[in-house]
């Protein structure tokens, strides 16, 4: 402390002027000291501006609840200000219990303050009211907020209206933004419209952010005026450098796909990804759609993942379903099931049924496990949305019927949802179909077999294909055809499937009404044997071994056949015994000659 600042120590007035001095030059360390000087002796001006520095920082260390200890001292005497900065603390979080817990008036307790306490709104209402009634505008605003938006108990709306009512009527920007919110929630003709709009107009002209933000939603849907989305765009922008969360996210949507002004991706990506980062999931969403979707910004499933997750671990459940969709796929994360899962079950928890049935594919394939997704009551997320009318749902709770998924196997039960969900779903189909061939859960019915998998396959559904190729082949609800099977194989083989192609080979290989040739049955079997398919690596072995299409190949038949015996076909094992009794003859015979 210099010596001018030592002088006006030693009165309290003089250190209060000096101080006042030393704050109009913003030299706030020197300032704040001789404030705390004139708050010690009890001057309230003093005390006031000693929580003031406490708050924003100014020359002594941000602790709201130090501020807190100087407001009181301040608001006890009457001083208004300081009942509102009270009042204000009190809805952001400041607990009056830590008041009566502290063996002080505050103690030595770690400051608890800010968005991690919910507001404590008896303690506000306390001093609002002791300001608005001793007639500050900040106070009579306050009132209002607290009437309007506190508990249940608390909440009395005729007495907010009175009280922004007279915090407007003193030109109070907070005051009017209140009147104009109440007054725009109860309009009901265009003259009660107006008269909102001019309220919130007066905060917008005190430059309120929170005003600019709610003219800009008025601008933007037409509420009470014509849609005008550059004014909205304007509005929104001005909230939006301010920090609120809400005008960024609209402003970067409306940046990205042009409204209201020219299409601009890299600003809104801007905007969204700031309200994203401020705990907005639908911006987040819109990131992550922009990343994922590419055009006017280059593809980047990697950042889209990023941000699917920032939404989905704040409950979105759209984005939790995306996500799951990137693991699922491996897009921009490494491939992973089980963490597709995870995602996949949040989303369907929360109602999304397109993710209950991915969710519900993944774990009929076997790329989960079901240990993994114990405890979840996927049958009845399906259940629920099948007796809804939701064809998908029906069609997942009928395999959890049919298979035991979840919940004990009912095959009687989960013909008749799969039966529902047949009139609309081709895998539904193909699964009646399969089981009224089957008799599984209904009497065996080919001919209606028939019909259903036609109908699956007339869609391009491979798997329908093949077994509808199968049942022409056998005869199964229609007549016998083996050309009919084979053009039918065909056609589902050139899609890379391994049991169309083993047919092929079966079909040609002979003993049906189509000619032999075995150099095409040879070609089939060679085929599906790549794809591992393990009988036609049988088939594959002993043709070589044999020479049936050419010449014999005893080394690629044992390749072949060792393959299908690792497979579990234990036929093979026979060739190969035999192979090798074969090989052991020749010497002995060539010896005896």
């Amino acid at each position: 402390m210099n010596a001018i600042d030592r002088l006006a120590a030693l009165s309290p007035r003089r250190a209060l002027k000096r101080a006042a001095e030393l704050a109009r030059n913003k030299e706030w360390r020197r300032a704040a000291r001789l404030y705390s000087v004139a708050a010690e002796a009890g001057l309230i001006e003093a005390q006031f501006q000693v929580g003031e520095a406490y708050l924003e920082g100014r020359g002594l260390s941000q602790n709201p609840r130090e501020a807190a200890r100087w407001f009181l001292r301040a608001a006890e005497a009457g001083h208004l200000e300081s009942q509102c900065r009270l009042a204000g603390l009190f809805i952001h979080g400041l607990q009056s219990r830590q008041f009566e817990q502290a063996t002080s008036l505050f103690g030595d307790e770690t400051p608890s303050y800010g968005t991690r306490n919910p507001a404590d709104y008896p303690a506000a209402l306390v001093w609002a009211r002791r300001a608005a009634e001793a007639g500050s505008a900040d106070g009579q605003a306050l009132l209002g907020f607290i009437l309007s938006n506190g508990p249940e108990d608390i909440i009395d709306l005729e007495q907010s209206e009175v009280w922004y009512r007279k915090s407007a009527a003193q030109n109070w920007p907070q005051g009017h933004l209140g009147l104009g919110m109440i007054l725009m929630r109860q309009a009901d003709t265009a003259e009660k419209t107006v008269a909102a709009m001019r309220e919130i107009e007066q905060a917008v002209a005190a430059d309120l952010p929170t005003a600019h933000y709610l003219l800009g939603v008025i601008h933007e849907q037409a509420v009470g005026v014509q849609p005008d989305p550059a004014k909205a765009l304007t509005h929104y922008r001005k909230a939006a450098i301010h920090g609120i969360r809400n005008a960024q996210a609209k402003l970067g949507a409306m940046l990205l796909i042009g409204q209201g002004c020219a299409p601009d991706p890299v600003e809104g990506e801007s905007w969204l990804r700031r309200a994203a980062v401020g705990g907005d999931p639908e911006a987040a969403v819109l990131v992550a759609d922009l990343y994922a979707r590419g055009g006017s910004l280059p593809p980047n499933y990697a950042e889209a993942a990023l941000w699917f997750r920032v939404a989905a671990e704040a409950g979105h459940r759209a984005a939790a379903r995306a996500l799951g969709m990137l693991y699922l796929t491996g897009a921009g994360v490494a491939r992973d099931p089980e963490e597709a899962a995870r995602w996949l079950a949040q989303a369907a928890e929360q109602g999304d049924v397109a993710a209950g049935a991915n969710l519900g594919n993944l774990m009929l394939k076997g790329e989960v496990r079901q240990t993994s997704m114990d405890g979840l009551p996927i049958h009845e997320w399906f259940e629920k949305a099948a007796e809804s009318g939701d064809l998908i749902g029906a069609f997942n709770y009928g395999v959890c019927l049919a298979e035991g998924i979840g919940i004990k196997r009912d095959e009687a039960k989960a013909a008749i949802w799969l039966r529902r969900a047949a009139e609309g779903i081709v895998n539904a189909q193909f699964w009646y179909g399969r089981m009224l061939l089957e008799g599984r859960g209904v009497p065996a019915d080919p001919a209606a077999a028939h019909h259903w998998i036609t109908r699956a396959a007339d869609t391009g559904m491979v798997e329908a294909l093949a077994l509808l190729a199968e049942m022409k082949l056998n005869g199964q609800g229609c007549p016998r055809d083996h050309a009919g099977a084979r053009d039918m194989f065909l056609r589902v083989a050139i899609t890379g499937h391994a049991g169309a192609m083993f047919a092929l080979g079966a079909l040609y290989g002979g003993g049906h009404d189509i000619p032999t040739d075995r150099v095409e049955a040879q070609a089939w079997f060679a085929k599906a044997a790549a794809l591992n398919h393990p009988i036609a690596q049988l088939m594959l072995g002993r043709y070589l071994r044999k020479g049936l299409a050419g010449p014999e190949d005893k080394v690629l038949a044992a390749h072949w056949l060792n393959r299908a015996l690792a497979q579990g076909v234990d036929e093979a094992r026979l060739d190969l015994v035999e192979m090798a009794q074969q090989e052991d003859r020749l010497p002995r015979q060539a010896a005896g000659d």
